[in-house]
């Protein structure tokens, strides 16, 4: 491939050590890992007890900081769903204001809604997860193939938080969620900005690059588009301010051998102040309807 297509070559920093090409895609706009792994191998990469996501362990200062911000995130997450819920006379029972969660992890977030009276769905492929996330919503968690079992036009919400940027064959994922999400309801989708000045700052070392398992990495044109395909229409962007200081104290450890929360938090700062003026933030979610 030409040299000059190259927007960037990061290395997996956590798992394998091994080296990876940022390559921008001419139809969508969004990077493209290269090259990525096949569905056989692209578990390996995830095998590592550093995978906050797979896990509920507060071994360290880093992990329970992250499992505070992640208490306080659920909350303005539920805050954000409950926004588009049903409203009654239409919706009369609890049952039918129903929520799919997309690669839902130890199911934290599926747990706060089923306790605010959501009937609650959750993907999750890795069993470890998927394992701890069962216990916590009476078994509401399924592999990924049960995406393909679920009643067409079923769900009132669905959610992928910091997950799409996972998927393979992204045209196909948005449009299985097409026939998922019934008329008027709304796809909430959080990914990286490459566009932030974190992203800037720390290059190669921006730990939400994380490749490989991080297959494709968005700004907000290629969301866009992405989702116009399945007439989606991207209403509404927020930031995810605590992203930036979660992401750039990770990339601090990557860039200098060592953790420097202080610098990190300090990068993440100067990012967030940045973004109320750019509006790009670390990291950012999507409200898009259905139409």
């Amino acid at each position: 491939m030409d040299k000059k297509s190259i927007f960037l070559k990061v290395k997996d920093h956590s798992v394998s050590g091994e080296e990876f090409e940022l390559i921008p895609n001419s139809e969508y706009g969004f990077l493209e890992t290269t090259p990525q792994p096949s569905s056989n191998k692209l578990p390996e990469y995830y095998k590592s007890e550093d995978y906050i996501s797979h896990t509920d362990s507060k071994r360290n200062l880093f992990e329970k900081v992250y499992h505070l911000v992640r208490s306080i995130s659920l909350k303005k997450k539920l805050s954000l769903i409950n926004s588009f819920a049903p409203r009654e006379p239409q919706y009369k029972t609890s049952e039918e204001k129903k929520l799919l969660d997309v690669g839902c992890g130890t199911g934290d977030f599926l747990e706060i809604a089923l306790q605010n009276n959501w009937h609650i769905f959750g993907i999750e492929p890795n069993e470890q997860a998927r394992t701890i996330a069962n216990k916590k919503t009476n078994n509401s968690v399924y592999k990924t193939e049960q995406l393909l079992k679920f009643e067409e036009n079923s769900f009132d919400v669905i959610t992928l938080w910091h997950v799409l940027e996972h998927l393979p064959d992204l045209e196909n994922q948005i449009q299985i969620f097409k026939k998922l999400i019934k008329t008027n309801g709304t796809l909430i989708i959080a990914v990286p900005n490459y566009k932030s000045f974190d992203a800037k700052h720390y290059k190669q070392f921006w730990a939400a690059y994380d490749v490989p398992r991080h297959l494709w990495h968005f700004n907000k044109k290629s969301i866009s588009k992405l989702v116009s395909k399945q007439s989606f229409k991207v209403e509404n962007v927020k930031p995810m301010w605590f992203d930036s200081f979660y992401v750039s104290m990770l990339s601090e450890k990557y860039k200098s051998k060592k953790m420097n929360s202080i610098k990190g938090i300090w990068i993440g700062l100067v990012s967030n102040l940045k973004a109320i003026t750019t509006k790009e933030a670390s990291s950012l979610i999507y409200i898009i309807k259905n139409s």
